[in-house]
């Protein structure tokens, strides 16, 4: 199921929660709506389905207008972040409830029931768990069974608000990376919130990363990263560090009022300088974690911190200790004059 929006706009009173949004959201697709909170991407979400309605724009299924359609008459299945299970359940009773409530004509018989449950318990590995009470689960176990719940009624298109938001953290590592082996297995069409830039890169197919309602970039997880297309993307996907034109970097002076975005693992660091490029800097602070070493410099000219970022065979290669007066250069960047993408450039 193909979705199509076009020149949304929705207001709070005086608050613009979107404004002239515009997006593809292809059939099959896992789509990540990326941003900070207050971004948008939550009521962008609950207009898809129809939990709210749009101030005006088009909302479009497979080419069909949808914004006359209520919630239940759009097919589509809903997994909150805090989960929403019905405490007073089973997990199999939990599961059930949508197929239960459906119109008499669409009811399915209790044996077609329980056959569907059970399909989709084991679907999401916790069939054994069909007669415990939510209470009883842990936190990743109550949001697979949400999900499970959201999957019974076999929806069209399936949206998931902040799924992993109440989890910690290595839980919401394991259950994103399963999430997107069950999206591989079903292709249902998915699109979900999350202000968490990892997990948006990890688990989608297309990033779009929102901010203040409107929407900065849409492409897949390698294109937000790696080419950014506005200051805030550079700045919100991962770390950066910024060099203005007063820092006196040739690569960022040469564009007048401009600002160079480098990547902390995009710098090279040396004794000796390598050209004219280069800026003297002393090292401030070494730290290991795990596979890298992070490396804070400030230049000679500044008390701003730059972040280097490398890997343990490069810096065992050559050590560094706080107080070193050493050179640094980036292997790439993005310039941007006045917030408009200049060019990329490279070593």
């Amino acid at each position: 199921m193909s979705i199509t929006i076009e020149n949304l706009n929705k207001n709070f009173g005086s608050y613009k929660a979107l404004d002239n949004i515009n997006l593809e959201v292809n059939s099959g697709e896992l789509l990540a709506l990326l941003g900070p909170s207050g971004c948008g991407k939550t009521s962008l979400l609950r207009i898809i389905g129809g939990m709210e309605l749009a101030d005006s724009g088009k909302l479009l299924f497979h080419g069909e207008d949808v914004q006359q359609r209520d919630a239940r008459e759009r097919n589509v299945g809903f997994v909150f972040q805090h989960y929403a299970l019905f405490r007073h359940m089973t997990v199999f009773e939990n599961v059930a409830f949508g197929l239960r409530v459906k119109p008499k004509k669409e009811r399915h018989n209790e044996a077609e029931i329980k056959r569907r449950v059970h399909e989709l318990l084991n679907l999401v590995q916790l069939d054994f768990l069909h007669d415990r009470y939510p209470a009883q689960l842990s936190g990743g176990q109550r949001q697979r069974i949400a999900l499970a719940r959201a999957l019974a009624v076999e929806p069209k298109i399936l949206l998931l608000d902040e799924p992993f938001g109440a989890l910690d953290a290595q839980v919401r590592k394991e259950l994103r990376r399963w999430l997107r082996r069950l999206h591989d297995e079903l292709h249902i069409t998915s699109i979900f919130v999350t202000h968490d830039q990892e997990e948006a890169l990890e688990v989608a197919d297309r990033v779009v990363v929102m901010n203040k309602g409107k929407i900065e970039q849409v492409g897949t997880p390698d294109e937000v990263y790696a080419a950014p297309a506005t200051p805030f993307v550079y700045k919100f996907i991962g770390n950066v560090n910024m060099f203005h034109s007063r820092d006196h970097a040739p690569w960022a002076a040469e564009h007048g009022d401009a600002v160079a975005y480098v990547r902390p693992h995009d710098i090279d660091i040396s004794r000796i300088a390598q050209d004219d490029t280069a800026l003297p800097v002393e090292v401030k602070l070494v730290r290991a974690i795990g596979s890298i070493v992070r490396v804070e410099v400030a230049l000679d000219s500044s008390s701003e911190i730059i972040q280097i970022e490398l890997s343990r065979e490069r810096f065992d290669s050559a050590p560094l200790v706080i107080g070193d007066k050493v050179f640094i250069r980036p292997r790439q960047f993005r310039v941007f004059e006045s917030g408009v993408l200049n060019e990329l450039s490279a070593a």
